[in-house]
């Protein structure tokens, strides 16, 4: 197929989405400013047990290149589920809402709490193209409980969506919990943002027994083409009434280390929150995007008494199927001899209660 000028900015801005390639004008953005550290060299973050990313050379080559088997995804498909949360959860009961794609609503110790939260049509560095929702939010945002606090797990426009985060801001002005770095693009773009940075192994109270970790993940970040690795990436552990829950928004595996160690500073975990879609091509996805067979290793090595699969099923990132995913993890399970109801695909407006 040529490469005609509309094809070829439908591709930057779609990219864009997972691995930082907008405009030029929308890519000279502030970044962080702070001191040399075991990831952090003055001006890059860098994961000292990962890779570095993808070049734009291999962009092309994923987005250009003979042989590609893009599967073809229903312009809409719509969730069975649709969740209208109650105001508050006390006690020691764990409420989770999934709003899809990696976007959850936890209810724990009397706070509300969301976890990337997007609700844009899009998640592009523009309005008008890249990746477009296949399915509604699992929660209309005017059913949404009051919100405390919003965790940010990367910059990449699948997890930080400034309109969704403004919308926050207006209606609850949360706490927004991120990385180092991302809250410069925050603030940059919307000043009422109340955004707080926080480094690798850091503990933040939330209040009322609520706690989280930020903790090192196989990923990177960027917003556009001047600053891959100018924020920082994490999960994030949280300690609830319930049991620590263990949040992986993106994620590759490598050698499965970072869950390992994990594991070893904050298990057991009663609950794991892993990725298991957007990984086709496996020769460009691997590094940074687990498929469902990783994910099966990494709850294995994460040794979380159970799992619920997300980052599938809303935007189409990559190449494979809309439901590959959730069969794939069927498969999964089934040859690492692991009982189904342990590790579940999840679908927008479901819930889980522990």
């Amino acid at each position: 197929m040529p490469v005609t000028r509309r094809r070829l900015f439908g591709v930057l801005a779609g990219v864009g989405a997972l691995i930082g390639v907008p405009p030029l004008w929308m890519s000279r953005m502030k970044t962080y400013d702070g001191s040399v550290s075991d990831h952090f060299d003055g001006l890059h973050f860098f994961d000292p047990d990962g890779v570095p990313p993808k070049s734009l050379g291999e962009v092309f080559r994923w987005q250009f290149g003979g042989g590609r088997q893009r599967a073809t995804w229903p312009d809409w498909a719509p969730s069975p589920y649709a969740d209208t949360p109650p105001a508050r959860v006390d006690g020691d009961k764990v409420r989770l809402s999934f709003v899809g794609h990696a976007s959850w609503l936890i209810q724990a110790g009397g706070l509300n709490i969301l976890v990337d939260p997007v609700w844009s049509m899009r998640v592009s560095p523009v309005s008008f193209a890249g990746p477009k929702r296949h399915n509604d939010p699992g929660i209309a945002f005017d059913k949404l409980p009051r919100i405390d606090v919003v965790l940010v797990s990367h910059g990449h426009y699948d997890h930080l969506d400034i309109a969704t985060l403004s919308r926050l801001a207006k209606n609850f002005a949360p706490r927004v919990v991120t990385p180092l770095g991302n809250d410069v693009t925050m603030r940059g773009a919307d000043p009422t943002i109340k955004a707080e940075a926080f480094d690798w192994h850091a503990r933040v109270d939330l209040g009322s027994g609520v706690a989280v970790h930020l903790v090192p993940t196989r990923h990177w970040s960027a917003r556009g083409m001047f600053d891959r690795n100018k924020a920082l990436w994490a999960s994030f552990v949280l300690e609830t009434p319930a049991g620590k829950i263990y949040v992986v928004c993106d994620s590759g595996y490598g050698d499965g280390k970072h869950f390992r160690r994990v594991a070893e500073a904050h298990g057991p975990f009663r609950l794991a929150i892993l990725p298991i879609g957007a990984y086709e091509p496996r020769w460009f996805m691997r590094d940074q995007h687990m498929n469902p067979e990783d994910a099966v290793k990494a709850l294995l090595d994460c040794g979380a008494q159970a799992a619920l699969g997300h980052h599938h099923g809303t935007f189409q990132l990559t190449d494979e199927a809309i439901d590959a995913p959730a069969m794939a993890l069927v498969e999964a399970l089934d040859a690492a001899k692991i009982p189904q109801e342990r590790f579940v695909a999840m679908k927008p407006g479901q819930v889980v209660e522990i």
